[in-house]
């Protein structure tokens, strides 16, 4: 027993001795040690250790007496609690960062808005000539995105009742609650506003002036009708064939005769597109109270009809693009193969109304899209010299001719003549009576 308690009071003064030294290398005054010891029911005192490992010396209770781990041990408010509550807080901003941009980005429907803008893009390559501002084509296509972000969110926060019934959208931010309408509707604003002012701070006015007339027409007009009447399709289309005139218009300053050709060929394909996604679609649409034009057909043969007869209206669109001297003539033959091969899949919806021949029409369409418009870059013709405006002044009228009018005017007077797609671009109904919805 002596022996004992001769080792303990040895025991002790080695770790007096060891803790004086700590002391002073950490240079700490005697009062702020005493924060790093606790009382023992045993044996006094004895240090604290962060260890988890079995206390060195006479007792290892809860305490866990001990100078093993001693290096770890640190007061409270040290500069690496600090760093660890920064941490913490930089995490949680993180993670809030990552939660609202994937809401903002399925808010603004990012995929469908990246094809607004490249349409919106190609139209400002169409306008350009053969110098095209890289500058002026980045301008335009962000304030386009901010404007198709701000319409989809909007149509987003006028249905989500209706989406919240909808397997294919109730797990959208508004519907599943991941963010609130108010947040939604600054949101919308917040981009609409911007993406406007940025088309007429870098491109022009009339830009600016399509912009904000599309976003209005997509979220106050089409997205309230698609509830009451399936004309909603065609002013659906109306909407998806402004962003090329938007960006022909940014790059050129003005609408032409030419820069009609890539909006008709949006329009028209958009029919078969829609035909399609809304018979595949149906049971959801009748289910989230939407008036599309395939619930008042139950058989889909006028469905079939209708997408059938725009996918015959594009093919003439070719031969019109060469016509008018904006592409070659290999464009029209590339443009009336696609044609004809997406009339084709609607020949094949028509005969088999199944959702096997809807969906092969679907994908036709969704490359149809893109191949048109890069042959439409690729084969354009690079037009150098710009006709000249028309100046009046108080004494005389002085109107400048191109090369191209004094070498070829017959052909000038024809292409100046011809009525811009009359036949087929009467907008918002071109070619149908407005559909009767039948319930």
């Amino acid at each position: 027993m002596w022996r004992s308690r001769n080792s303990l009071s040895r025991f002790t003064q080695l770790a007096t001795s060891s803790s004086s030294k700590f002391n002073s290398h950490l240079n700490l005054q005697p009062n702020s040690l005493r924060l790093l010891q606790i009382p023992d029911v045993d044996h006094g005192y004895g240090l604290f250790s962060r260890s988890t490992s079995t206390a060195v010396g006479p007792s290892s209770g809860s305490g866990k007496l001990g100078i093993a781990g001693l290096d770890r041990v640190r007061p409270m408010g040290s500069t690496a609690d600090i760093v660890d509550a920064t941490t913490l807080g930089a995490r949680e901003v993180v993670d809030m960062s990552r939660h609202y941009g994937r809401c903002y980005w399925e808010l603004s429907k990012a995929k469908l808005s990246m094809l607004v803008v490249a349409t919106s893009g190609a139209g400002y390559v169409l306008g350009s000539g053969s110098a095209v501002d890289l500058a002026g084509l980045c301008y335009t296509c962000a304030g386009t995105m901010m404007v198709a972000a701000s319409a989809n969110t909007l149509n987003q926060v006028f249905e989500v009742k209706n989406d919240a019934l909808m397997n294919r959208t109730m797990r959208r931010p508004l519907p599943s609650g991941r963010i609130t309408v108010p947040h939604a509707v600054t949101w919308a604003t917040s981009v609409g506003l911007a993406g406007t002012a940025l088309l007429a701070s870098q491109a022009n006015l009339l830009a600016a002036g399509l912009g904000a007339s599309n976003l209005f027409l997509y979220a106050f007009v089409y997205t309230p009708l698609k509830q009451i009447h399936p004309v909603n399709t065609w002013v659906g289309a109306v909407v998806g064939a402004i962003p090329p005139l938007l960006g022909w218009a940014a790059a050129s300053g003005e609408i032409t005769l030419n820069g009609l050709i890539l909006p008709a060929a949006l329009y028209f394909w958009q029919i078969p597109h829609f035909m399609a996604l809304a018979y595949l679609c149906r049971d959801d649409y009748k289910a989230g109270g939407f008036k599309m034009f395939s619930l008042a057909d139950p058989s889909g043969k006028r469905t079939a009809l209708v997408a059938l007869r725009n996918c015959i209206y594009l093919i003439p669109l070719g031969y019109l693009a060469y016509d008018w001297g904006i592409t070659s003539g290999w464009f029209c033959l590339e443009s009336t193969l696609l044609a004809l091969a997406i009339s084709g899949t609607a020949v094949s919806f028509l005969l088999n109304r199944t959702k096997t021949s809807a969906r092969r029409m679907f994908h036709a369409s969704l490359l149809y899209l893109p191949v048109f418009m890069s042959g439409l870059m690729f084969h354009r013709i690079y037009d150098d010299h710009q006709p000249l405006t028309t100046e009046i002044t108080k004494d005389k009228m002085v109107i400048s001719h191109t090369e191209q009018e004094i070498r070829n005017p017959e052909r000038v007077k024809q292409t100046r003549s011809r009525p811009p797609v009359a036949y087929a671009s009467v907008a918002p109904f071109p070619f149908l009576p407005v559909p009767i919805y039948s319930s």
